[in-house]
């Protein structure tokens, strides 16, 4: 391989780095031209040291390396995975039929006199390289998805609720630190780079409480949203431009503390620029029509006249609901005549492709495309397009050109 970079681990340090050529040589101890030769020996430590490996790195990942912002993740009984700033990459043992020789930095390594052989017969010639080891193969890292539904697990063990909210001032790690998270305890125990965390816990609408990342309990979330809503109606606020200030003032005079109230405009809007330094909020028809809609599914399924009737009254004033609002977040089913609505939200969904697969065909053992896209959308895997996901764990079949496919299991 020409021009390989390698880096030397021990007990998850990185100790140095290695290039491999033509012919090996060491980066920086030995400054050999390619197919120049060297004379090598026994270091006194010279063993199996299972303790040290090589793993190759693209020269993309060096600037991440040398600048020390990299790290090995994952728990003890997990197979470890190596995270860059922004990226996740599992690590695959690949062997060589090839010796590779471990050697240490010059200034560092114990050399005899003169160079041995294999018998320890003395060869009258100075020994300039001093083999540590003899590595039967490397790490290679291969980039994957990042491995989120941990996450999704720990948070949802103890969600923020109504009751926590007198305490949020007083709360401290001693009083719940086996149910809740930190950013470190994260780190610790979740597959994933610091960017990919970050995207996962926006994609829960994850809340940063005192130290502690909080998943908002579903019946707080309601409260909140039906406040904001019903003190709009009362102060006639335009839910196109809310006044931060306006809004977080009178919730809280509501038993609402701010941070749960910015919460709550984050989750159902988005901040807009303001030119008058006034921070203005505009809350979004799609999430809010979605929250009512799966808050009406919660109890179970309902015949579509019947939801469609309660979600169009449960609805803010001047916002319109749109069935293509719901992809993603429910199933309808045929029963007779009728029309059946029932919550499947794509976000209760495993992130990994053949856990998702397999309970979409338990849900549905064939799919419409149309039905089937929504649920696998969000479905990311390094190196594999949408395509190559559907070859891999679907069927396909289409008895007519205007028929649209059908997919099941493969």
């Amino acid at each position: 391989m020409s021009d390989a970079w390698y880096m030397y681990i021990k007990d998850d340090q990185m100790i140095d780095f290695w290039c491999n050529d033509t012919k090996w040589r060491c980066k920086s101890s030995f400054g050999l031209q390619p197919n120049s030769s060297i004379s090598v020996a026994y270091h006194p430590d010279f063993g199996p040291h299972d303790d040290l490996l090589l793993l190759e790195l693209d020269e993309k990942l060096l600037p991440d390396v040398l600048s020390e912002s990299v790290s090995l993740r994952g728990e003890p009984d997990e197979e470890a995975v190596f995270c860059t700033r922004s990226k996740t990459y599992a690590i695959k043992f690949v062997g060589t039929s090839n010796s590779v020789f471990l050697v240490p930095p010059s200034n560092s390594s114990s050399l005899p006199g003169v160079a041995m052989d294999c018998d320890e017969q003395n060869l009258d010639q100075p020994a300039l390289a001093s083999v540590l080891k003899v590595a039967s193969g490397s790490m290679e890292l291969v980039e994957v998805a990042p491995r989120l539904d941990k996450l999704k697990l720990l948070l949802s063990r103890k969600p923020f609720n109504m009751e926590e909210m007198s305490e949020m001032s007083t709360f401290s790690e001693s009083d719940e630190q086996n149910s809740i998270y930190s950013w470190d305890d994260l780190i610790g125990q979740i597959q994933a780079s610091d960017s990919e965390l970050k995207l996962g816990l926006e994609a829960l609408n994850a809340l940063e409480i005192n130290g502690f990342w909080r998943i908002v309990d579903e019946k707080c979330m309601d409260s909140v949203l039906n406040m904001l809503l019903h003190n709009a109606v009362l102060n006639d606020w335009p839910l196109d431009s809310l006044q931060e200030n306006e809004v977080l003032s009178m919730l809280e005079s509501d038993g609402f503390p701010p941070p749960i109230s910015t919460h709550c405009l984050r989750v159902y809007g988005y901040k807009l620029d303001s030119n008058e330094g006034i921070p203005l909020w505009k809350l979004n028809e799609k999430r809010v029509c979605v929250h009512f809609a799966k808050e009406i599914l919660r109890n179970g399924k309902l015949k579509m006249e019947k939801f469609m009737e309660e979600w169009n009254s449960k609805i803010p004033h001047g916002m319109q609901t749109s069935f293509d609002m719901l992809e993603g977040e429910i199933l309808t089913e045929r029963i007779g005549v009728e029309i059946w609505i029932r919550a499947f939200s794509v976000s209760s969904l495993p992130t990994t492709p053949a856990e998702r697969f397999s309970i979409l065909f338990k849900e549905r053992p064939k799919w419409e495309w149309k039905d089937l896209e929504p649920y696998i959308r969000d479905l990311k895997v390094p190196g594999l397009s949408s395509e190559g996901l559907l070859l891999k764990y679907t069927r396909r079949s289409q008895p007519k050109p205007d028929i649209e496919p059908i997919f099941s299991a493969r």
